[in-house]
């Protein structure tokens, strides 16, 4: 029986959550971590309460016990969490936060790798289409899901992966795009497809009704076409992980890069994206790559079930062209994503 470590951080939770628990835990040989064990390589499961700021100290304080007993501790982990809050508010924020931080220790997220449950439980509202029950009860099965899916969870290593990359250059200099090939010299073994999003080359997604995003997903096409359904859907349906190129534009991903991912839904009607798995090199002027990798966390492993490897973004500062070359140690800071790309993807 598999291993599942259990990081409570308070010895008594709410009702809810304790539940919320007990189903995640069903098929598991559960492990209540409550010591400097090791964890390393091992499965762990985040139980997560919020108070009214939006906040779980007590879970960040274990966290902080944790890595600082030992900063590799995480290495090698898979994780999921549910994610409790006495408002309406904070359960994205917190998680995509969250799970970046755990994910720059060294800890792996399954894709769709959390349930979350706001006080009034409405956003279970539109599963009540789907399954005859009570919000709290689709709440629980949402977790026993969850709870089989980790079960069954392996990552997957592929002998040849193909990696896509997506980006939007804007500029005939990037510092993001000449921070990527440093990346890629190393990327050996790979087959690797470049898309460059140009401006007006996506619309944003029209927001077509659930049955007529399904009939175009059914029918490899989407309500505009164009390149979208010409060149990216079918490079992300055969791609074995992504690399999306991420100019910080004022803390946000670029207005190409988005509409590309409101049109994803119609892939994602048809397939899951489990064993896709999600990287990024994200390049800010200033501040601000942990913005913008939180929204990718939130839009491609939260809502649309890409994997996220260990250590899946690469960030630096440079704001004058080609200063990404006078970033510190960014030769060696490229090398070693490209090697965590490939440990993480091919056999």
């Amino acid at each position: 029986m598999e291993n599942l470590f259990i990081l409570r951080a308070k010895d008594k939770y709410s009702d809810l959550t304790e539940e919320m628990i007990t189903k995640i835990s069903l098929k598991f040989n559960t492990l209540q971590f409550d010591s400097l064990e090791s964890i390393s390589e091992n499965k762990l499961f985040f139980p997560i309460e919020l108070d009214n700021f939006g906040m779980d100290f007590d879970m960040l304080k274990l966290i902080k016990k944790i890595y600082e007993n030992d900063n590799n501790a995480f290495n090698g982990t898979s994780g999921i969490l549910i994610i409790n809050s006495s408002t309406e508010f904070y359960t994205k924020k917190f998680c995509q936060y969250f799970i970046f931080l755990l994910n720059s220790f060294g800890c792996r997220f399954i894709g769709h790798p959390l349930v979350e449950a706001t006080s009034s439980l409405l956003n279970f509202k539109t599963w009540q289409k789907s399954y005859n029950l009570s919000l709290r009860d689709i709440c629980l099965l949402q977790c026993e899901k969850l709870g089989k899916r980790f079960y069954d969870y392996n990552p997957v290593k592929i002998s040849s992966p193909n990696i896509l990359v997506l980006y939007s250059k804007l500029h005939k200099r990037s510092n993001t795009y000449d921070f990527y090939k440093l990346i890629r010299n190393n990327l050996k073994g790979c087959f690797i497809d470049e898309i460059n999003i140009e401006n007006g080359k996506i619309n944003d997604c029209r927001g077509c009704s659930y049955k007529a995003c399904i009939h175009f997903g059914e029918s490899n096409s989407c309500f505009y076409g164009g390149i979208m359904v010409e060149a990216v859907l079918p490079k992300i349906e055969k791609a074995d992980a992504v690399i999306w190129l991420c100019p910080n534009y004022n803390d946000s991903i670029t207005a190409n890069l988005t509409a590309l991912i409101n049109r994803l839904t119609v892939l994602y009607n048809k397939m899951p994206f489990y064993s896709k798995s999600l990287f990024s090199v994200i390049v800010s002027g200033n501040s601000g790559s942990d913005s913008v990798a939180n929204q990718l966390i939130g839009s491609l492993n939260i809502n649309k079930g890409f994997s996220l490897p260990p250590k899946a973004f690469a960030t630096a500062t440079a704001n004058d062209p080609m200063s990404i070359y006078d970033y510190p140690d960014i030769y060696n800071i490229a090398d070693k994503f490209a090697e965590n790309i490939l440990s993480e993807i091919k056999k």
